[in-house]
């Protein structure tokens, strides 16, 4: 049977973002240096949620000292562990090593600087609205279902709810405070589900200062 929520969250919720933020990098935590994967998802969450970091750190040492059977896993009653690349005889010593960090993390206060997200997980962490409205009206059909880009913000907008353009307003503010250059701008918006071009003549970082001040005027209409 699979895990309910109320089974699932206690045990393994956050064990599974750390887990999530692995997603297309490299699982090359080494006792002196963490991954890039690890870096990130401690440079949000310390900023975002800091307790959920020794959540994480207890529940990868449980994982990792009573690794779960086959037969339990066959019948889904624990966590099924994400490949992460490694031999099967090497991903108990990683998961604690990968623990260790998160521990001394905790124990020194020596967390990373806040600072541009530096993989597809950490951007999406970071800026979920923004990734909803680029990734759900600007992907690669926004052409067939809408006539231009303000027909496919206003049509965000009358489907929304105000307190989530609310956020994806400041979401938008946040990203332009970081001051990238142009072309991180670009790429950072691709992570987030942008698969078509800033109208005319805007660069990405000038658009995405458009839509928020679209947004902050609510001059699109609302829901009723």
């Amino acid at each position: 049977m699979p895990l309910t929520p109320l089974q699932h969250d206690p045990r393994y919720g956050e064990m599974d973002q750390v887990l999530r933020a692995y997603a297309g990098q490299r699982a090359d935590d080494t006792e002196e240096k963490p991954s890039v994967a690890l870096t990130a998802y401690l440079r949000h969450t310390w900023h975002s949620r800091p307790w959920a970091v020794g959540i994480a750190e207890s529940q990868l040492r449980e994982y990792a000292r009573n690794p779960p059977g086959p037969l339990l896993l066959r019948l889904g009653e624990v966590y099924p562990l994400p490949d992460p690349g490694l031999d099967g005889a090497e991903i108990q010593a990683w998961l604690l090593t990968v623990a260790g960090h998160l521990r001394r993390c905790l124990a020194e206060g020596d967390m990373p600087p806040s600072g541009a997200p530096q993989t597809r997980w950490e951007w999406q962490a970071r800026f979920p609205e923004l990734g909803q409205l680029l990734g759900g009206w600007f992907s690669q059909d926004h052409g067939v279902e809408f006539q231009d880009h303000e027909e496919a913000l206003r049509d965000y907008l009358e489907v929304t709810d105000p307190s989530l353009a609310a956020r994806l307003c400041g979401e938008a503010y946040e990203l332009l405070a970081l001051r990238l250059d142009e072309s991180d701008y670009a790429y950072g918006l691709s992570l987030l589900g942008l698969e078509v071009d800033p109208p005319v003549p805007y660069t990405h970082g000038a658009w995405l200062g458009i839509i928020a001040e679209e947004v902050l005027r609510g001059r699109w209409p609302r829901l009723s």
